[in-house]
């Protein structure tokens, strides 16, 4: 067992806190909050109260998104990784059940910059333009499955002087149906959905936000 009980979380998102790894500098252990899965049964539409507790889980469904087809079947080498922490597996912790993976790290040895801290210092400059077409490339060409890409789920490393993506959250699919791990014109047209919305929301962030992002993608589907 991983003792976490004397270490503060270097961030906190809204289902877990993340640790750096006691014994490993460059991994990171993602822990659901405490009581946060029973808060998110009571929340959802009645439908859902009878799931198990692994569909409220973000550990649980972080490992589902690791175990689709193209990462199972990948080897070290292979181009799946360029924008995706390595996976380590499910650990048991002092604080609960923890998920284990690459901790992304910019190059002073911190927690890399999310896009959403980036976007806010910065805007949609040339540089991360480049960095998120190449992102979105990316998912083309190897056909991983993501669910939305939020820009507080992206994180930034250095890579040959230019900013890099990595997907640190949102592995998966959000189909209801698995045509999209099945047939390659469902995974394809799947895919250019995720990357329309993940520009919707990063022309979002970088507007005077006078449209909720809800609006706002309401807008982006109807176009």
């Amino acid at each position: 067992m991983i003792d976490l009980s004397r270490q503060q979380p270097f961030a906190s998102g809204g289902n877990r806190h993340c640790y750096v790894h006691p014994a490993f500098a460059d991994r990171c252990v993602k822990v659901m909050l405490p009581g946060r899965i029973e808060q998110l049964r009571r929340r959802a539409a009645w439908y859902k109260a009878w799931m198990s507790d692994a569909r409220f889980d973000d550990n649980a469904r972080e490992m589902e998104g690791y175990g689709q087809r193209v990462l199972r079947e990948a080897d070290a080498a292979s181009p799946v990784w360029q924008h995706l922490p390595r996976w380590y597996g499910m650990v048991e912790t002092s604080e609960g059940p923890g998920a284990v993976s690459e901790l992304i790290l910019d190059e002073r040895g911190a927690p890399a910059m999310t896009l959403e801290a980036y976007l806010t210092t910065h805007g949609l400059d040339d540089a991360i333009r480049a960095a998120l077409d190449s992102f979105a490339d990316w998912l083309r060409h190897t056909g991983v499955l993501t669910k939305n890409l939020l820009p507080h789920n992206l994180v930034i490393r250095e890579r040959d002087g230019s900013p890099s993506l990595y997907l640190i959250d949102g592995l998966g699919s959000a189909a209801f149906l698995p045509l999209v791990e099945l047939f390659a014109g469902s995974r394809r047209r799947y895919i250019e959905r995720r990357i329309q919305r993940m520009w919707a929301r990063v022309q979002w962030e970088v507007s005077d936000r006078s449209l909720t992002w809800k609006q706002a993608e309401k807008l982006s589907r109807r176009r």
